[in-house]
């Protein structure tokens, strides 16, 4: 190995973000996307799709790297958007009513500090056991919210809530709130595509693979894991929060089975191995919850989602992402056929 310049000993080399082009083109279509649609696509299409998106990312993100399937997210969202109604404002006047300033920190550190207490638990099991026990972890915070009315105030939730007016600017209008969270959304995804560059990430992949043989060189396995379910914890705050704020209220229905088995659902259907699948998925999800109902019964939209998943995962594994990569090599391998042709 070469070494061009001194200051190649004197700089560490960062984990780089490679851009592509086509990463441009979707980045400046969702920027103009809002500016072409009426407010219901802009809120309930768009917004809705990069909050959900957001709290799938987190699962993603310990799923695809770490091999830690989690059904506690939705959960952890749910912390940060009852820590926002517990200490912020709502309209019912049963918060502390404290500055958002203060509010949306201490929310976030709340629910962080959530995900990583279950990330300390979890970490002792590993396959179909840590799937049990955070799901475990998940009904009982929905039993606890509901039958809590101290502080909970039990199943009516609270309700009022909206994101505070910073800069002078309306945040819950469809514009500003859909720029919102579009900005959240691609601050998350940067943040996973980043980590899963660096050290840390290549190390938490790694014990994905062999746990054992990263010990033996050194690496603590299981506070690697612990750390993984911190980030993806902080990420799935950032989606309640926008949540809280998008729905106005939250409620135990906001964390029940049905919402958190949603999350696993949306990350399986764009495909866990990056984290544009949970984009992908969050997509289809909120097409299919939105418009289905024009075909059949509302009642029935649990079957359509139930149809999708198993169609999409029983010809691709991989989701949404896996299908694409498919068309992909099947459509290099008949060009590279038709040029050995034509070079005959």
């Amino acid at each position: 190995m070469t070494i061009s310049s001194a200051s190649d000993l004197e700089q560490p080399r960062l984990p780089s973000l490679p851009v592509k082009p086509w990463q441009i083109l979707v980045l400046l279509l969702l920027i103009v996307y809002p500016l072409m649609v009426p407010d219901f696509w802009r809120l309930q299409v768009g917004a809705y799709a990069l909050i959900l998106g957001v709290i799938a990312l987190s699962l993603t993100f310990l799923a695809g790297y770490g091999g830690m399937v989690s059904l506690a997210q939705m959960t952890v969202a749910g912390v940060a958007g009852y820590a926002v109604a517990i200490f912020g404002v709502n309209s019912a006047a049963l918060g502390l009513g404290w500055p958002w300033w203060v509010t949306i920190p201490l929310s976030l550190a709340v629910a962080t500090l959530f995900a990583t207490l279950t990330g300390w638990l979890s970490v002792r099991t590993a396959g179909i056991y840590t799937i049990m026990i955070t799901l475990a972890i998940a009904v009982a915070f929905f039993y606890l919210v509901r039958q809590n009315y101290v502080i909970f105030n039990g199943f009516t939730g609270f309700a009022g809530l909206a994101p505070p007016p910073v800069f002078g600017l309306d945040w819950r209008a469809p514009l500003p709130f859909y720029y919102l969270s579009l900005g959240v959304a691609g601050i998350c995804f940067a943040a996973v595509v980043y980590m899963s560059r660096s050290t840390m990430g290549v190390a938490l992949q790694g014990i994905r693979d062999n746990p054992r043989r990263m010990a033996a060189l050194g690496f603590n396995v299981r506070a690697h894991r612990i750390a993984a379910y911190a980030l993806a914890g902080l990420i799935a705050a950032l989606g309640g929060i926008l949540l809280v704020w998008f729905n106005g209220r939250i409620s135990p229905g906001s964390v029940g089975v049905d919402r958190v088995i949603d999350i696993l659902v949306i990350a399986v259907i764009g495909g866990l191995r990056h984290p544009t699948g949970a984009f992908l998925g969050a997509i289809v999800f909120v097409l299919l919850e939105n418009f289905a109902i024009d075909l059949i019964d509302r009642e029935r939209f649990n079957t359509v989602i139930g149809i999708a998943f198993l169609a999409i995962v029983f010809f691709s594994p991989d989701g949404l992402l896996g299908l694409w990569d498919k068309a992909s090599r099947a459509s290099r391998t008949l060009a590279g056929a038709t040029k050995d042709w034509n070079g005959r």
